[in-house]
C-alpha cells in the first residue's frame, strides 16, 4: 500500500487516467466495429464512409497514447484492404 502522499496521489491519478483511456479505447473499437458491420453487410458505400470516420479516431488514439502507432496502422491497413475488396 502507498505510504507517501505522492504515491497516494499517483494512485488516484492513475485511476482517473485509466477510466479516461478505457473510454477512448472503447470509442475506437466502436468505430472499427461500424466498419466491420458494413463489411459483413456487403455495403461498400457505408463501409467506405465508416472507414473515413474510423481513421481519425485511430490517429487520435495514437496521439493520446492509448494505442500503439503500429497497431493503428495495421488495423487501418487491413480494414482498407477489406473495403477495397468489396465488389
Amino acid at each position: 500500500m502507498a505510504n507517501t502522499p505522492q504515491a497516494k496521489k499517483r494512485i488516484r491519478r492513475n485511476q482517473r487516467r485509466a477510466e479516461i483511456n478505457g473510454a477512448r479505447v472503447g470509442r475506437i473499437r466502436t468505430f472499427v466495429k461500424r466498419v466491420e458491420a458494413a463489411l459483413a453487410a456487403g455495403d461498400k458505400p457505408a463501409a467506405s464512409a465508416a472507414l473515413a470516420e474510423a481513421q481519425p479516431e485511430l490517429a487520435r488514439g495514437v496521439a493520446r497514447g492509448v494505442i500503439h502507432g503500429n497497431t493503428a496502422s495495421r488495423k487501418f491497413s487491413r480494414l482498407t484492404k477489406r473495403v477495397a475488396a468489396l465488389a
